[in-house]
């Protein structure tokens, strides 16, 4: 990754670990409103229960997306190494192949010759 791709990745999880503490706080709220000697107020429950779950989405989709994006990262994927040792490698086997013809031919040539009769 390059480092602007990895500073933007960073950022996008600061983001989701602000949200993360934005949820526990929320569940703070509502467990202190539970406990509260007047007891809780529904509207204010309910409230953070609804931005509670919303935020739950929020962080499962951006973590979903980072490990998404941190899969499809190629750190190699422009490096020419392996296509280069493949043509190496086939180049070497030409080279042997060649060789083995030559050997037959030679062979053949040998075999032909008025002299070897």
């Amino acid at each position: 990754m390059d480092s602007q791709g990895q500073t933007t990745s960073l950022q996008r999880l600061q983001n989701v670990e602000k949200r993360i503490v934005k949820v526990l706080e929320l569940a703070g709220g509502v467990m202190d409103e539970l406990a509260s000697p007047v007891g809780p107020r529904k509207d204010l429950v309910q409230n953070h229960c609804l931005e509670f779950m919303q935020l739950i989405k929020d962080i499962q989709v951006a973590l979903r997306d980072e490990i998404k994006s941190a899969c499809e990262y190629r750190p190699f994927e422009k490096c020419d190494y392996g296509p280069r040792i493949a043509n190496d490698i086939s180049y070497k086997k030409v080279e042997y192949v060649i060789s083995l013809l030559d050997a037959m031919q030679q062979n053949i040539d040998d075999y032909h010759s008025p002299d070897s009769k």
